[in-house]
């Protein structure tokens, strides 16, 4: 490399890297879709995101025509607890809700909001049972459509399979998740320590579902702590590809995005955070085909409509053997399983998603 070469590499790192540390504001372009709230309660929210005008978009490095032919049944993304919705629209390039009205949907999100301490009593009953209902009834009235896809990330596609058992909604069309676990006690090396500490709990004849919500709310901050605790290994290679790829402005403002996203997690309802923890992690309870909503109880054989289970091959947090089961404890005589590129994080907004993941589910959804 010539010397002229190197002192422009060396400026470019220099340049980038004081972005990246004190300006990385400026390099994020999450969020940037158009969209308006049609509904509004408390912390919570529905987005609906305003149809694209251009003719075609840029989807990683390859173009997409918009479609002109629409899909009449509205799409509703469920979003996880603890998430803020830049993972739904990361990069105007790698836009999850751009690509799906590039296809022809009308794509509504469903945006939990902010928790403080104040919802920390929250629990998952109040989300299912109240929330989930009165953002798909929004959405409902606002589209002038009764039927409904839905499609739901994490603990989101485990709130959509339990909302449709639970309320038998004939009028939901299809159902996708993506990385929701289902037999808890099947994810690897974790899972089975679930298992031990869910017999030694009963061993000493403790009830978890018993623990006072405000002692489990998790505010945002441990929660990233806590993510990034998951997948140290993935998480300090992050940083080093940064460092070695410190000269590439798009790399750099790529990481920068995905940092928005990952380091701004939201704080967990204690109530609905032990719920969840109980339901799946412990007692395992949708390996056997039901989730306790309360004093009700969701049967997942109740699920008629078409459900599609997808899960990411370099998930760890929730794994393919811990995903794949979907197909056994519905009720849908039509129902599937996919396994794509990626990890907890990457099957929602990975580089090689639009043209994997993505692109499955705009196929399924429309056969």
């Amino acid at each position: 490399m010539s010397t002229a070469l190197s002192l422009r590499r060396i400026s470019h790192m220099s340049s980038n890297g004081w972005d990246r540390l004190f300006k990385s504001e400026s390099m994020v372009r999450a969020g940037l879709q158009p969209f308006e709230i049609v509904h509004q309660s408390g912390i919570h929210s529905v987005r609906h995101y305003l149809p694209l005008t251009e003719e075609s978009i840029t989807v990683g490095d390859d173009t997409l025509p918009v479609s002109k032919k629409r899909n009449q049944i509205p799409l509703v993304l469920i979003a996880p607890l603890a998430v803020n919705m830049y993972v739904y629209d990361l990069l105007p390039e790698r836009s999850f809700v751009r690509y799906l009205m590039a296809q022809g949907f009308d794509v509504y999100l469903i945006d939990w909001g902010k928790p403080t301490r104040k919802q920390a009593g929250l629990t998952l009953e109040n989300y299912i049972k109240e929330f989930l209902p009165a953002c798909l009834n929004a959405v409902r009235e606002h589209s002038g459509s009764k039927k409904l896809n839905l499609q739901g990330w994490s603990m989101g596609g485990g709130m959509a399979l339990a909302y449709t058992a639970l309320f038998k909604d004939e009028n939901i069309n299809k159902v996708v998740t993506y990385g929701t676990p289902i037999d808890g006690h099947a994810n690897g090396a974790i899972g089975q320590q679930y298992k031990r500490l869910a017999n030694l709990l009963k061993s000493a004849r403790i009830n978890f579902r018993k623990v006072p919500a405000k002692l489990l709310y998790t505010p945002g901050w441990a929660n990233v702590i806590g993510f990034k605790l998951l997948d140290p290994v993935g998480s300090l290679k992050g940083y080093w590809n940064l460092i070695s790829q410190l000269h590439d402005r798009e790399f750099v403002a790529q990481h920068a995005n995905q940092a928005a996203f990952i380091d701004s997690l939201e704080a967990y309802p204690g109530g609905a955070l032990r719920d969840w923890f109980a339901s799946i992690w412990l007692e395992n309870e949708t390996a056997h085909g039901h989730f306790k909503v309360g004093k009700a109880v969701a049967n997942f054989k109740d699920i008629t409509c078409p459900v599609l289970g997808i899960a990411g091959k370099s998930d760890n947090l929730a794994n393919v053997a811990c995903c794949k089961p979907i197909t056994k404890v519905v009720g849908s005589e039509k129902s599937e399983f996919f396994i794509g590129p990626g990890g907890h994080i990457g099957i929602m907004s990975g580089k090689e998603s639009p043209n994997t993941i993505w692109a499955k589910t705009v196929s399924w959804l429309n056969s």
